[in-house]
């Protein structure tokens, strides 16, 4: 573990929680450290009060707030003597505790309160740091893991034995960690879940804390525990195609909704799949209990998505009986899978959530490796994994998240996405909640890709091979497929048909008729197993209707392209696939008109530019954003009974209408 701090750089984080913020950053930025919204920090100061008296006020991280991006906002300002004073009742529940928390809170704006903010408040220290440090974590998770832990710290760190966060931890420690703390304490281990350091000042409890799990990471490798990376860095084959579709389409019918799944088959995960023991040692648990309200309990092994959520249905049915609160089953679905073909594969709601549960799966496999090399990888026993999935708390906190975008958890592909309508259309559905392909010829679509919920693909789309090795990668990296949008075409500049030539005809007819045909016929079945049912949505023209002069090509293409569209309606009907047409006229904000183009075309009807712009009825400007909008409107659920339907977005057109 390598110790980050660097003094020119905390400069820069100005104010009295600039340290802190600083020391939160580097601790969120190490992955062997805290994941995704994990750990836990605060600062204890001292402010004026209202009256301009000293007051003791614990600053302590807000709920939703990731130590790796946090700002000084991300911190719940509380009333230290009153947070601390809670520790003293002899019981609480965790909703009551929460809301003194947010009653004792100085700043109405502020963010929720860490669920362990009274822990903070009764350690004796300014500066308290928390994390899940993976080679703490793997020596805990293990038959002999407190005499281990003992072993490597000696006195330097108070142990507490496993308690489920929330009041009664906080308690737990008020009173344990008073009763045998000493003058060589510098931290504390709490078992199964992490450990925390202290200091007077934000250097010290993070250089602490970066030297307690040094020892650790030490220790094991001095134990033969410390596996490094495969010796033949060699991963998994690509599945065949439809694989992970047919994955998706089982666990979105058992989670009741839409998911995207996250495919991980490199070279660690090879490896640990091939482990003789791998079904038996995935089957014992997460390596800590907060990662089950993400990964669920135990992750499912092969594809019998069915026989998972029925022994789901049996786990809860042995625990709900005695839960801490009344509890009401959740989805069934697995969030990992793990398969000797597949890999590791992660479900989520949206590619955010399925990369944090790839994340935590993946540094689970090197506890579970580094534990069952000390002695044996252990987990908490089941009732306690069920307590946390089905706590309170966190049930309450999902239940706030569980609406979302109207495209959460839905994949789409967008063709012609560099520019113009095309990219608008990645806007519109991403904005929807959409993970989104998009797909273009142009360099330019290269800077789309956020590496979350947008895929660039540099893709000639007359290429068929091309275009099956597109919607190839795009099932491996989302999972499947639910929208298609084919917007990606060609308008030569005016063109008589006595001066066509054959060359830019067959170019024409290539990317407006031959590409759509490709990706319609490789895209079927991604579409056919579309939780929601598939959704097309096909960019016309107004030339369908209403030919021009000089566009003898394109007016052809998009005609063809029309009936194109109106048979695979009338085709993929049965399988629940709708498939519409947009007819769009005068979109000038696209890359199709060119300066060049638009005079031009101008010069064809006798009209100045500006005229010619809005020679429509509205005379009103027709743009890439609102025939996006209408694109993805068509995919949503109020168009649900519309297919093969043709709509202009012209501002109205006296030869179409």
């Amino acid at each position: 573990m390598q110790n980050q701090w660097d003094d020119e750089s905390v400069v820069a984080f100005e104010g009295p929680l600039g340290p802190r913020v600083y020391s939160s950053r580097l601790l969120g930025a190490e992955s062997e450290l805290v994941l995704h919204g994990g750990g836990n920090t605060s600062v204890k100061v001292t402010e004026p009060d209202l009256y301009g008296e000293p007051r003791e006020v614990l600053y302590v991280k807000g709920s939703g707030w990731d130590l790796a991006r946090i700002e000084a906002a991300g911190f719940a300002p509380l009333d230290l003597a009153g947070t601390a004073r809670l520790a003293t009742l002899e019981r609480l529940s965790d909703l009551h505790m929460m809301a003194e928390l947010k009653r004792l809170c100085l700043r109405a704006e502020a963010p929720t309160p860490s669920v362990e903010a009274i822990l903070h408040a009764v350690l004796p220290h300014r500066y308290v740091d928390h994390t899940h440090a993976d080679a703490v974590v793997s020596i805990t998770n293990t038959p002999g893991g407190e005499g281990h832990i003992r072993e490597v710290y000696g006195d330097e760190v108070v142990v507490i034995p496993y308690v489920m966060p929330g009041f009664d931890l906080a308690r737990r420690c008020a009173a344990e960690f008073a009763r045998r703390a000493g003058p060589a304490t510098r931290g504390m281990v709490l078992m199964n879940h992490g450990i925390f350091s202290f200091g007077a000042s934000a250097r010290d409890s993070y250089d602490t804390m970066i030297e307690l799990v040094s020892r650790a990471e030490a220790f094991l490798k001095a134990r033969g525990a410390w596996a490094g990376p495969p010796a033949e860095p060699a991963g998994l084959a690509s599945p065949p195609f439809l694989a992970l579709a047919r994955l998706r389409r089982d666990v979105a019918d058992a989670m009741g909704r839409p998911c995207v799944l996250r495919r991980d088959a490199g070279p660690a995960v090879a490896a640990f799949l091939a482990r003789p023991d791998v079904e038996r040692i995935t089957q014992r648990g997460p390596a800590t209990p907060d990662h089950v309200i993400r990964t669920k309990a135990v992750p499912l092994w092969g594809r019998d998505v069915a026989a998972y959520g029925k022994a789901y249905r049996a786990y809860f049915e042995r625990h709900a009986g005695a839960a801490r609160t009344p509890v009401t089953l959740l989805d069934p679905a697995p969030r990992v899978v793990l398969d000797p073909e597949l890999g590791l594969v992660a479900v989520g709601r949206d590619a955010g959530e399925a990369d944090a549960v790839a994340d935590i799966y993946r540094h689970t496999m090197g506890v579970i490796g580094r534990a069952e090399a000390l002695g044996g990888y252990r987990a908490l026993p089941e009732k306690d994994l069920f307590d946390m999935e089905y706590w309170e708390l966190e049930q309450a906190k999902l239940a706030r998240g569980a609406g979302g975008p109207a495209f959460r958890g839905e994949v789409v592909l967008v063709t012609g996405a560099a520019s113009g309508i095309g990219r608008a259309c990645v806007e519109a559905f991403r904005a929807r909640g959409a993970a989104v392909v998009a797909v273009d010829v142009a360099p330019a679509v290269e800077a789309l890709d956020d590496g979350v919920g947008v895929l660039a693909v540099r893709c000639d789309v007359s290429d068929e091979a091309a275009v099956a090795a597109a919607l190839a990668l795009a099932e491996r990296t989302f999972g499947g497929l639910d929208m298609l949008v084919l917007n990606a075409g060609l308008f030569p500049g005016g063109t008589p048909v006595a001066a066509e030539t054959a060359q830019q005809w067959r170019r024409v007819m290539a990317v407006n008729l031959d590409a759509n045909l490709f990706l319609l016929k490789h895209a079927h079945g991604l579409l056919r197993l579309a939780p929601r049912h598939g959704r097309v949505v096909v960019m016309g023209s107004r030339n369908v209707a209403a030919p021009g002069l000089g566009a003898a090509a394109y007016s052809a293409s998009k005609a063809a392209l029309l009936q194109l569209a109106r048979v695979t309606a009338l085709e993929w009907a049965p399988d629940g696939i709708r498939v519409n047409m947009l007819h769009p006229d005068a979109v000038f904000d696209t890359g199709l008109w060119t300066a060049e183009v638009l005079a031009a075309r101008a010069a064809h009807y006798g009209l100045s530019v500006e005229a010619y712009r809005r020679r429509n009825l509205l005379k009103t400007d027709i743009t890439s954003r609102r025939v996006a909008e209408l694109a993805a409107n068509l995919c949503g659920e109020d168009y649900a009974c519309t297919t093969g339907a043709q709509l202009p977005v012209d501002g109205g057109n006296e030869r179409v209408i």
